[in-house]
């Protein structure tokens, strides 16, 4: 039996091996001393007291799927190992062999999945700067792939779709984007496999021979003059069939698209317009995903998610995602009642996945029989519209009926979870399997029957018959009892307090019951495999038909929220404009903040208002109104409609932000280095098309120097980049670019104080503000009046030097100009030459002064300023 595990062992090298041990599955070696102590069972081993004991560990089969989860989830393989043979029949040993091989990236059993994302394998071939990727999500038979160039647009893919493995060739590890890969999939999600397997002509032969049609035919090209993601793709499916033991019918032909026909969001972007997960919280509460998700289905759910992770960057797609999202908005009754039957629709996607791969359950099949028997009520629902994405949702909508036929044919309505329970098979689907029963049920009745009448003979009142697995059925009579045993009885087992028993009509009912009852079992697995390949057969349809379902319900979602939400429908052009009218926060409108959520405008063109500088204090809504401007945009361009009363939204092809304070310790970068790593991301990258959002830059360093790098890099996207910007500052001279730069606009938050205090108004308004009111926000919070004060007195100083001596911006002076000119004067905290001389004069009586007296007190002041 060691012998067995360990070359079962060789064949999934990685892997911790749960090897079938009769009811349970147990490990050795290695595998049992890690899988112990990250499971909490007990390590004990076999040869206890040798010097060569064998560590092992092992739980009852049943709770395998448990186990499973915790391994994997903390980046383990699994393979499992079983009995492929009956034990009764075997000759030695039982044969066993790897049955699946579970990671991260190949799960399909429900309870390790999350139900409302994707679970991703990705596969990575490169060629230079040039890499291609294959996604796969083997749960639902998902295929894509693309090509990209450059490590950075690798890195925002990667982020993007959140892999949970994946897999490069072995030599991989010297490729220089290799670190950028670990970080964001995880160090040890990655699998590395031979190089052959990535090589062109495996990967077009083991493609071709999977999509071949039934009737023989080659598939046609798949990912052509797409070489790399060819290479990808071949070693995704070949990871599949290695995992999966067997062929995995149901994944699609791998879809080619491309990058740039989507718009751009990276990691730092996604975490500061908190699309998918929320800072604080790390969930989807608090979430734009949280928000939108108001989906029926698991596929609807997924769908959404994938829209907001892909919003598209042409216009016609948009406007008829827009359409249909209007035509079910102001259809109540309709979109009510499309909703309602979409309730009743399980996971098809996932479920039509496990009856390929030959997991499904007699439940599974039940749900998705049900599932495709409410296709008809939604086809005849959405066929009452005209709108030409919702007719062609409906064409698509297949109800299967031979396979939902088949199953409700053959399978009971309510059947047990497992095979091994029995009973799955529907009376009178097959007549041998009910005669089988009929034995089965009378054989247990006249044994029934058979004890009451052994007690009437025998005089035994405690006689029982009862069954077990190592005896079959026996006759139990007590000790106090034992006198009145007949002859006829043949002794079994001695118990301490009874005896056990057979007889010959005993034995004989047994071997008839016994004997119908295990056909009866192995007949009924018969049948389900069969209809469980029938179903199988139809899996393209099925997957079809759960794609079609998916876009429905979002479309229905989408309706919905924007009924709820009062949102208007954008008009999404080609242009470089940007226009809302009263745009509000989607997410923070909804929460409960004790206050009256103030909508506010937006324009913004690629020519007189580019740069748009934003002032007014902390907690006066800067950073709402500027993720709200992006969220907007955002929405739009996956078709929903918006927060708003009217919007145009000109296509955005990046979205960036520069938000907040966070250092990166484990990569040595310092809160000020993140900072100018993000804001070089975006100087480097961003196009006059993108929409850039920063809030504050250079606070990080020192002040001077800090307002000399957010005025250059104002400057460089004012004249280079021209792409449309929101810059929030606390930095107030960054005003006075408008003066200096086309293109600049000054805009602040409204704020009004009164006895010392500031109100929020939340509204922006034109022109900008000198004032950060920093000091009476911090009296908010609590500083001590004595710190509020000094502060104060700083303030006053430091504000006297705010322009040169010739009354420009210090910040616009160019160098050569301020060579012209002579130094100014150093500034100082604690006072001026400036301030000294206004005490000078204060201190004077004109009216008093003989001339003699004034001319002393001129050559005075003259020397305190020369």
């Amino acid at each position: 039996m060691i012998q067995q595990f360990l070359q079962a062992k060789q064949d999934c090298a990685g892997a911790i091996l749960f090897f079938r041990l009769g009811d349970f599955y147990e490990m050795f070696f290695e595998d049992a001393v890690v899988a112990s102590k990250e499971l909490e069972i007990t390590l004990t081993s076999r040869h206890k007291g040798e010097e060569n004991k064998v560590p092992m560990c092992g739980f009852p089969h049943h709770s395998a799927s448990s186990y499973i989860s915790r391994l994997v989830g903390r980046g383990f393989k699994v393979a499992i190992c079983e009995q492929v043979e009956d034990p009764k029949a075997a000759k030695g040993i039982v044969r066993r062999e790897i049955t699946r091989v579970i990671t991260p990236g190949m799960l399909i059993d429900e309870e390790n999945l999350d139900a409302r994302s994707n679970n991703y394998l990705l596969a990575l071939e490169r060629e230079g700067d040039s890499y291609g990727l294959a996604l796969l999500d083997i749960s639902t038979g998902e295929f894509r792939a693309t090509e990209i160039t450059g490590a950075e647009s690798l890195a925002d893919e990667i982020s993007r779709v959140a892999p949970r493995e994946v897999l490069l060739p072995t030599g991989a590890e010297d490729w220089g984007a290799i670190s950028s890969i670990e970080a964001r999939a995880g160090k040890s999600s990655i699998t590395y496999l031979d190089e052959e397997v990535f090589s062109l002509s495996a990967s077009e032969k083991l493609l071709s021979e999977h999509f071949r049609s039934p009737a023989g035919e080659d598939a046609p090209a798949v990912l052509e003059d797409l070489p790399l993601a060819r290479c990808a793709a071949g070693s995704a499916l070949h990871y599949a069939h290695y995992t999966q033991k067997g062929e995995t019918p149901h994944i699609s032909a791998p879809e080619p698209y491309s990058v740039v026909d989507y718009m751009i969001i990276d990691e730092t972007t996604r975490r500061n317009l908190e699309i998918f997960e929320s800072i604080r919280e790390r969930s989807r509460k608090g979430t734009l995903l949280g928000l939108l998700d108001r989906n029926v289905t698991p596929m609807g759910a997924r769908k959404l998610f994938a829209w907001l992770q892909y919003p598209l960057l042409r216009v016609g797609p948009i406007r008829e995602r827009l359409s249909a999202v209007e035509a079910l908005k102001e259809q109540l009754t309709l979109r009510t009642e499309i909703h309602a039957a979409l309730e009743e629709v399980y996971d098809l996607e996932r479920l039509n996945s496990r009856v390929t791969l030959g997991t499904a359950g007699p439940r599974d099949l039940v749900a998705l029989a049900r599932s495709l028997e409410k296709v008809p009520e939604v086809r005849e629902r959405i066929g009452r519209f005209e709108q030409a994405m919702l007719v062609q949702v409906a064409r698509e909508l297949d109800s299967v009926e031979e396979a939902s036929t088949r199953v409700a044919e053959a399978i009971s309505d309510d059947p047990p979870a497992t095979l091994k329970d029995g009973g799955y098979i529907r009376e009178g689907y097959n007549p041998e399997l009910d005669d089988l029963r009929r034995t089965s049920r009378e054989g247990k009745q006249w044994i029934s029957r058979m004890e009451a009448d052994e007690r009437r003979k025998t005089g035994i009142n405690s006689l029982k018959i009862r069954y077990n697995k190592v005896f079959g059925y026996y006759i139990e009579v007590t000790r106090t009892h034992l006198h009145l045993v007949p002859e006829t009885y043949i002794r079994k087992q001695t118990l301490a307090n009874a005896e056990r028993y057979i007889n010959e009509s005993l034995k004989e009912m047994e071997t008839k019951v016994l004997g119908a009852e295990e056909r009866q079992a192995d007949l009924e697995a018969a049948l389900f495999q069969e209809v469980r390949e029938a179903v199988a057969r139809h899996s393209s349809r099925i997957q079809r038909t759960a794609d079609a379902l998916a876009t429905l319900d979002v479309l229905a979602t989408l309706g919905e929220v924007a009924h709820r939400h009062r949102y208007c429908r954008p008009e999404v052009t080609e242009a470089l404009t940007l226009s809302i009218r009263d745009g509000r926060h989607p997410v923070v409108e909804r929460m409960d903040l004790g206050e009256r959520f103030v909508p506010n405008d937006s324009a913004m063109d690629g020519e007189e208002n580019r740069l748009l500088i934003i002032t007014g204090p902390n907690m006066a809504g800067k950073s709402t109104y500027m993720r709200q401007v992006a969220l907007i945009v955002l929405m739009a361009q996956i078709g929903s409609f918006v927060p708003a009363s009217e919007a145009s939204i000109g296509l955005v092809d990046r979205i960036f932000t520069r938000v907040g304070a966070a250092d990166d310790l484990a990569h040595g970068r310092s809160t000020f280095m993140v900072e100018m790593h993000e804001t070089a991301h975006i100087l480097n990258h961003a196009t006059k098309r993108s929409l850039i959002l920063l809030d504050e830059i250079g606070r990080g360093t020192s002040t001077f120097d800090g307002l000399s790098i957010a005025w250059a890099v104002s400057e460089h996207i004012g004249r280079k980049i021209r792409a449309k910007t929101l810059f929030a500052t606390h930095y107030h001279e960054l005003v006075d670019l408008a003066t200096t730069l086309p293109g600049v606009k000054n805009y602040n938050i409204a704020v009004r104080e009164w006895n010392d205090e500031i109100i929020f108004l939340r509204k922006i308004v034109a022109g900008g503000t000198s004032h950060s009111y920093g000091i009476q926000v911090a009296r908010l919070a609590g500083l001590p009046d004595d710190v509020v004060d000094r502060a104060k007195e700083v303030l006053l100083n430091l504000e006297q030097g705010e322009m040169d001596g010739e009354g420009l911006p210090r910040l616009a002076t160019s160098r050569r100009r301020r060579a012209e000119r002579p130094a100014p004067a150093q500034l100082s905290l604690f006072g001026s030459p400036g301030d000294e001389l206004q005490r000078a004069l204060k201190g004077i009586d004109v009216e008093t002064l003989t001339p003699i007296e004034a001319l002393n007190k001129l050559y005075e002041l003259k020397k305190k300023v020369s």
